[in-house]
């Protein structure tokens, strides 16, 4: 759970998201909560301008612009949370599931796969083992004729 002793929303050991960067907007969520549900603006959206965030690298930047290509609107990444009755809870579950996701896209891929070539072994054995259910296969079809 965010701290509100730290000056902004830690993503990375090697990333800080400073509040200042960051969009809140509240309304009034749908869903349960008695009679506070109608005054209350309990529903949090988060909003981050990653186009002109000034913490990003332009590797990470461009990283981030390719992998949440969906998400962004105008280079802003928004992410809502209106799960929760309270206001507290829903900012910092929204503070959560930006971090994360901001994360994720941030993540390298995977190593590229090296190609490698199938040993003599294997190959013989495989051939061998389909010449066998080959004539398995073939000595099951020509069965011998009776001649009467």
């Amino acid at each position: 759970m965010p701290s509100p002793v730290r000056p902004g929303l830690p993503v990375t050991p090697a990333l800080t998201i400073p509040r200042a960067e960051l969009t809140e907007r509240f309304s009034r969520a749908s869903g349960p909560g008695g009679q506070g549900v109608n005054t209350t603006d309990s529903r949090v959206e988060l909003s981050w301008d990653v186009g002109r965030s000034a913490v990003l690298h332009d590797t990470q930047r461009a990283r981030l612009t390719e992998r949440l290509a969906s998400r962004l609107v105008d280079g802003v990444l928004t992410v809502v949370a209106s799960e929760n009755r309270e206001q507290r809870r829903n900012r910092d579950a929204a503070a959560l599931r930006l971090a994360a996701l901001v994360a994720d896209a941030l993540a390298p891929g995977p190593k590229a796969r090296r190609a490698t070539r199938a040993t003599r072994g294997s190959q013989e054995r495989r051939l061998t083992a389909k010449k066998q259910r080959s004539d398995t296969k073939r000595l099951r079809s020509s069965k011998p004729r009776r001649e009467d």
